[in-house]
């Protein structure tokens, strides 16, 4: 008898633990992408490095994260669900506890590298394990909860290190998280089933190498654009390797029979879409919780714990709305609730384009509290309606796909609003004889608001191209048509 479950034969009792583990799993790897950003400082001062050694705790743990999710395809129609997650939380336990007990930066550094070889694979299978075991009329619900782990994760990390950090070391931001893995590692042991169908595809080094190099490169030259300078010959030889490089990877997949990274998702037009606006979204997510708490410590002089609070209420707004928005697309689809969070994101977050010395922080934590219910209306609807167009046979290659291209949009974007804030910030022409330090904090309040103007311009592509989404009616249609034969099985 095969080992194999399917969704209709599990009872649901395992299937919730099924999904709690993997939830769990998944939100550790994300909420890891953002604890350590209000720490560098202490951990430069703990171990005496420069900013720039310090950088690369963030710097490698997502190179690594973007190497490995595109692998991720590979892993999951080659091992099974068991097996490659408890790999993968194993991998991050394992970089957790190196990185607890480091005594000097590169041993805490390889730490962070572990970490994020277990963190790239969690996500992209925790997604496909849901696509196989939930019905397609109930997808959206299922999917609401990953909402939780993208949007969430990573707005509730800088105020869980602040709160450490005012109380324990910088050890702490790890030794916390081990118990939490612990316990994972027990339930998925007990309840995690094998439900993805293995195909045993062969191992393709050259595609192995092709897709470490080329993304890796890709994704450090962006990650140091916005320091080094978009001209410094590291960012230009780093980035254009890895846009070669991709590249022949893509060249390579197109041409095997069995491809690690199944390119041909892109031939469903809405998934290509709706790809592009989660993308934009994305962008748009990441960005505000990039600079609003630089804004705050470097312009307002706010401490890391209260830039930290400023994002937590959005962050409680997200994880609240996301099963509920999520259960609203199982009823309407995606395209109404795009608009509608795509409108409000817009809006809101022109409203941050309007900032000065005397911005609030209640102002703040308020329209980035609205902003996020925006965008729970707008991040997993139209993730989920991506995914929907796919047949069940590329699910893994369509969460791979959809992750990895988040991980890029990440850092892309990331480094060009990092970058339009110093372009504002040297456009600035004081027209008053204020002292250097005032003057300094205009410089890079105009800075920001250009920063946010670019962000805004995102979010209204973004509405722009939900209006081509289907509607509810057709977008119903097309999902019974593509998985007419699985749901009457179910």
């Amino acid at each position: 008898m095969s080992d194999t479950a399917t969704s209709w034969d599990l009872p649901g009792k395992q299937k919730a633990l099924m999904i709690a583990a993997l939830l769990t799993g998944a939100f550790m790897g994300i909420i890891n992408e953002t604890l350590l950003a209000t720490a560098l400082p202490t951990i430069q001062q703990a171990f005496e490095i420069s900013r720039g050694e310090v950088q690369w705790m963030t710097t490698a743990f997502l190179m690594t994260n973007g190497i490995m999710i595109p692998v991720s395809a590979f892993l999951i129609d080659r091992f099974s669900t068991r097996g490659l997650f408890l790999t993968a939380i194993g991998l991050f336990g394992v970089g957790t506890a190196i990185a607890a007990v480091a005594t000097v930066y590169p041993v805490l550094l390889l730490g962070r590298v572990v970490q994020a070889s277990g963190c790239g694979i969690m996500l992209p299978l925790l997604m496909t394990v849901l696509l196989a075991i939930i019905s397609v009329e109930r997808r959206g619900t299922a999917m609401g909860m990953i909402g939780i782990v993208i949007a969430f994760g990573p707005a509730i990390g800088p105020t869980l290190s602040g709160w450490l950090l005012e109380h324990y070391s910088w050890r702490s931001l790890f030794i916390t998280v081990l118990p939490i893995v612990a316990v994972t590692m027990i339930v998925a042991a007990l309840f995690l089933r094998n439900v993805t169908e293995l195909r045993k595809p062969k191992i393709d080094v050259l595609s192995i190498i092709l897709s470490s190099i080329g993304f890796g490169s890709f994704l450090y030259g962006f990650s140091i654009a916005s320091q080094s300078g978009w001209l410094s010959p590291v960012v230009l030889i780093s980035t254009g390797t890895g846009i070669v490089v991709i590249g022949l990877f893509v060249w390579r997949q197109l041409v095997l029979k069995t491809p690690m990274l199944e390119f041909r998702v892109f031939q469903f037009r809405i998934f290509t879409l709706a790809i592009i606006i989660t993308m934009t979204v994305l962008i748009s997510l990441i960005g505000a919780e990039t600079l609003l708490p630089l804004f705050m410590q470097n312009v307002l002089n706010f401490s890391p714990l209260e830039s930290g609070l400023m994002l937590l209420p959005g962050a409680i707004v997200i994880g609240i709305l996301s099963p509920i928005t999520g259960r609203l697309f199982d009823k309407f689809g995606a395209k109404w609730l795009a608009l509608i969070g795509l409108s409000i994101v817009t809006v809101t977050t022109f409203m941050f384009t309007r900032l000065s010395l005397e911005t609030s922080f209640t102002y703040l934590t308020v329209i980035y509290a609205i902003r996020m219910f925006g965008l729970s209306f707008a991040l997993m609807p139209v993730m989920t309606s991506a995914l929907n167009q796919l047949p069940p046979k590329w699910y893994a290659h369509g969460s791979a796909m959809a992750n990895t291209l988040q991980q890029i949009s990440a850092s892309i974007g990331t480094a060009i609003l990092v970058t339009l804030v110093a372009m504002g910030t040297k456009s600035f022409v004081p027209d008053t004889a204020a002292s250097p330090e005032l003057i300094g904090k205009q410089a890079q309040v105009v800075g920001f608001e250009w920063a946010f103007m670019g962000s805004t311009a995102l979010a209204f592509i973004a509405f722009v191209l939900a209006l081509f989404l289907h509607p509810p009616k057709k977008e119903k249609q097309i999902v019974q048509q593509i998985h007419g034969e699985d749901a009457s099985m179910r």
